[in-house]
């Protein structure tokens, strides 16, 4: 199976919502399982709060800093971003154009 991130680029942006007043930037683009795939592609400001499983970002397009528990950590394209589960994390800078694939799996609490 091959899915498309221009295909579901192309549905973006979702309506707005009280949590994301600028537009949903991400879609499910696949779901097998405990894993999941989005497309996740950030507009202004992002409003994350912590996920309740592991998370790998991969990186299409873009570079900018992701903030994880305090931490700084730079990024650009083709890096992978781990983050576990329940951890605090938000991306503070990010280039215009950022898109990035994130793969949620396992069970809820992350991995042990």
């Amino acid at each position: 199976m091959i899915i498309s991130k221009l295909q579901n680029f192309a549905k973006l942006p979702l309506p707005a919502t009280e949590k994301w007043p600028h537009g949903v930037w991400d879609i499910d683009a696949f779901n097998h399982g405990t894993m999941s795939l989005i497309l996740y592609t950030p507009v202004g400001t992002d409003y994350q709060t912590p996920h309740t499983q592991d998370e790998l970002y991969i990186v299409l397009e873009g570079n900018g800093v992701i903030n994880i528990e305090g931490q700084a950590y730079s990024f650009s394209e083709g890096d992978a971003i781990f983050v576990a589960a329940k951890k605090a994390h938000q991306f503070v800078e990010f280039s215009k154009g950022l898109k990035m694939w994130a793969v949620f799996w396992g069970e809820l609490g992350g991995e042990k």
